[in-house]
């Protein structure tokens, strides 16, 4: 046999197999990992440490409590400079193990709620008082990807 012909054949096998090879390996590139909740906070003028007091007493025994209790993995705190009047100064982030995590929080969360504020009234009158402090702008579910 010629050998221009054996030469284009060996490199025709070899082409064959990378690309069967490349074909083969279908997986995804990366995992799911953990979920964050980011909430974009505005705090109102003069309010930004009143709302931070508020985040270190109150807000950080519930992110315990729920840290605890293993609903969530962790939480944080971000301080931002906004780039306009309407843009975050904070961000609140909470992280859990999976989208799974979420389902019937609410009711997971309850009881840990009753410790601080005893009645659902006492929760929504909280939750007015802090709306005098800040205006919240927005939630967004995240979720990490893990590369393999």
């Amino acid at each position: 046999m010629n050998q221009r012909f054996l030469a284009a054949l060996a490199v025709t096998a070899l082409s064959m197999s990378a690309i069967s090879s490349a074909l083969a390996d279908d997986s995804k590139s990366y995992t799911e990992g953990t979920v964050s909740e980011v909430t974009s906070i505005r705090t109102k003028p003069g309010m930004f440490d009143a709302y931070m007091k508020w985040l270190d007493t109150t807000g950080k025994q519930l992110r315990e409590d729920e840290k605890k209790a293993g609903l969530i993995i962790d939480y944080s705190v971000y301080a931002v400079t906004p780039r306009s009047p309407h843009d975050p100064d904070i961000y609140l982030v909470i992280t859990y193990k999976n989208m799974a995590a979420l389902d019937g929080l609410s009711d997971r969360i309850e009881p840990l709620q009753k410790k601080i504020w005893t009645t659902r009234d006492a929760a929504a009158k909280a939750a007015v008082d802090r709306e005098s402090m800040r205006e919240i702008l927005g939630t967004e579910l995240i979720r990490r990807l893990d590369l393999k």
